[in-house]
């Protein structure tokens, strides 16, 4: 059995970088990708505004202090979804075995490839070179023995890279690396991991495991293996996954809202959201969480236990209402999420009394005249009292199949 080699493709500024091949007046400009919203943040910058300093995370502001001359520009999810998939679609031609990571990431196994395309090195330009002839666009490629070191490798040489790592290679590349570079550990692992004396991999490979276990539990077995360059989670194709374990919405609100009126609209809107893509997966959940966000970033958030499985909206959203009307507001709410846990597929129980089969026929109606016209076409009425809508941010989490596929506007 040939021992395993892993690619990991990640497109440069993807959105930033479709924008400007839409718009040739774009290209070579320092450009941001906004939401729609008053209060929105830049998704991703170009690499002309990336120079200046314009960073993922930045409001208008900040960006534009950075970069005098920057652009604005306003995301269209659907453009980038479109584009992931064609991107998914010429990663097919060169291998079966595809993990959609986000919408501009895929780890693609190319183990048993080399008979048809030449060496790790040939195939990545081919594949670097299907991508920019067919959609205009650059990509950095990592090739390694596992996920861990060829998302590692696809990162070290942007844009438009190519790295390969081996297992020869990989103790003297790790030796020296700051921790934080690994993928998987964020800036609060890495600030622990310093308070240890463990800032690089090296040192995080040569720890002994029994005082990582002790400090961070099942977790730092596997931290151990990480500073070694070890990581033995598989590639998972597309229409291979997981069955979910929750189905959720949330949206950072255009403005700060105080008034529980307008959040109870927000709540309905959201959980709608949720019930029709829980329904059109044949998915259900006995426990319902409600999240808010304050602020200052303090989140609340809590569920609670249905008495059957659900994905009723009515259901959904007044089980978030009960949460919310429990609570008293510590000040003015700034993100809000509702979702489903406890996740069942399948009917598990025929309605018994007629009022349910009705309300159940009108769903589906909702869902076939939304899924036909777009969402929200035939809604609820409490949803069209005033409030702003913008186009949402395309969630990490995001897939091209099945319940995470959300078509984001």
């Amino acid at each position: 059995m040939k021992a395993p080699l892993i690619m990991h493709i990640d497109m440069n500024a993807f959105f930033a970088s479709v924008e400007q091949r839409s718009n040739p007046e774009l290209r070579g400009k320092p450009i941001a990708v906004i939401g729609s919203a008053k209060r929105t943040v830049v998704t991703t910058a170009s690499y002309e505004a990336r120079r200046f300093g314009v960073k993922t995370g930045m409001n208008k502001w900040e960006a534009r202090k950075a970069c005098p001359s920057l652009i604005f520009v306003i995301g269209d999810n659907q453009k980038y979804i479109d584009t992931s998939v064609r991107i998914l679609a010429i990663l097919k031609d060169f291998s079966p075995r595809i993990e959609a990571y986000s919408i501009d990431e895929a780890f693609v196994d190319i183990s048993g490839t080399g008979s048809l395309f030449g060496s790790p090195e040939t195939l990545a330009a081919s594949i670097k070179d299907r991508i920019r002839k067919d959609l205009g666009l650059t990509c950095s490629i990592g090739i390694a023995p596992n996920k861990l070191l060829a998302k590692l490798a696809s990162d070290m040489k942007k844009p438009d890279g190519l790295v390969i790592i081996t297992e020869e290679s990989k103790a003297a590349l790790l030796r020296d690396l700051p921790v934080g570079e690994l993928w998987g550990i964020g800036p609060k692992l890495t600030m622990h991991l310093g308070a240890m004396g463990i800032r690089t991999c090296g040192q995080l490979g040569a720890f002994p495991e029994s005082i990582l276990r002790e400090r961070f539990g099942i977790i730092g077995e596997r931290l151990k293996s990480m500073g070694q360059g070890m990581d033995a989670s598989p590639i998972v194709p597309m229409g291979e996954e997981e069955e979910a374990k929750s189905v959720g919405h949330s949206t950072t609100l255009p403005a700060d809202v105080s008034d529980k009126a307008v959040i109870r609209r927000y709540i309905l809107k959201l959980s709608e959201m949720v019930g029709a893509r829980a329904r059109r997966h044949n998915l259900k959940g006995r426990k319902v969480s409600l999240t808010l966000r304050y602020p200052d970033f303090y989140t609340f958030s809590t569920q609670r236990t249905l008495p059957s499985y659900t994905n009723d909206t009515h259901s959904i959203y007044m089980t978030a209402l009960n949460i919310l009307e429990a609570q008293r507001l510590r000040s003015a709410v700034r993100l809000i999420g509702v979702s489903i846990f406890d996740i069942a597929k399948g009917s598990l129980q025929m309605p018994l009394f007629e009022e349910d089969r009705k309300k159940e026929k009108l769903l589906e109606v909702m869902d076939s005249l939304n899924m036909h016209f777009g969402e929200f076409t035939l809604t609820w009425g409490t949803i069209f009292e005033e409030y702003e809508s913008e186009a949402g941010v395309i969630s990490p989490a995001w897939r091209p199949s099945g319940v995470k596929m959300v078509n984001v506007k």
